[in-house]
């Protein structure tokens, strides 16, 4: 009875091993093969790409935007067997996915990412469907990182005082009055900018300072598209591949066909 008892045990602790063990899906290329995991943080996503994969939806597309020093995109269903040339990127199985940003999961050299129409054209930063791209970018100097961190403190002034003007823009609407610019415009920077003070400057925090500073990434790129994803083996093929020859459109000169199954 005892030996059964244990046996049992010990199969119940295998299985409890497996179910929490990550699942392991690779990227074939002619440069080589990718090995990758996906997040259980952003569940909307991993659960999509899943599908696709087992959909074979991947099969023989294309990564047909590569930018050396930046990433390479992929999952464009209009890849397959496009003709040389032709201008890549605006297909997808025709639906959006919501954005799940998630703080401590940031654009490291490896990550998996949903690429996205623009802020215009899409406020909510939803994520295509289907077509991706994964992190290369560069190793950070300080001087770099002061960089990035300008560009955000900019930009989130910019947005603050874009805030103010739409809400001066909708009292003089709603009270049947008139927008003068040159009151609105230096009125809505002071109070971006007091607002700005109070919120307090954007440094970089120290874990991710680290990474950025040795295994490199697209910081100024972090909790503006979703990441659902990670490569963990073959970090060399994103190299590789991000050195290819490219046309005006960055499209690779030779197609690079991806397959992506699961491990």
């Amino acid at each position: 009875m005892k030996k059964i008892v244990l046996v049992s045990i010990v199969i119940s602790l295998f299985v409890v091993s497996c179910q929490t063990e990550d699942q392991l899906y690779k990227i074939e290329t002619e440069y080589g093969d990718m090995v990758f995991k996906l997040y259980d943080a952003t569940p909307l996503h991993k659960e999509n790409f899943i599908k696709l994969i087992e959909q074979g939806y991947f099969e023989d597309l294309l990564f047909h935007r590569v930018i050396d020093g930046f990433m390479i995109q992929g999952g464009d269903p209009d890849s397959r067997n496009a003709e040389p040339g032709v201008m890549l990127g605006n297909g997808g199985p025709g639906y959006t996915i919501p954005a799940e940003f998630v703080d401590d999961i940031f654009h490291k050299k490896g990550v998996i990412a949903a690429a996205r129409l623009g802020d215009q054209a899409n406020p909510k930063m939803n994520s295509s469907g289907s077509q991706f791209y994964i992190a290369q970018g560069h190793v950070y100097t300080d001087e770099d990182v002061e960089k990035v961190e300008s560009r955000i403190n900019a930009s989130r002034l910019e947005k603050l005082t874009s805030k103010y003007i739409e809400e001066a823009k909708i009292e003089a609407y709603n009270t049947g009055g008139t927008i003068d610019y040159q009151v609105i415009l230096p009125e809505a920077r002071a109070k971006a900018e007091e607002d700005f003070k109070a919120e307090g400057y954007f440094k970089m925090p120290e874990n991710k300072l680290k990474v950025y500073q040795t295994i490199g990434g697209i910081p100024h790129l972090d909790n503006a598209y979703t990441i659902f994803g990670e490569v963990i083996e073959g970090l060399e093929v994103i190299d590789k591949i991000a050195s290819a020859k490219t046309d005006k459109n960055a499209r690779p000169v030779k197609d690079i066909k991806m397959k992506i199954s699961k491990l």
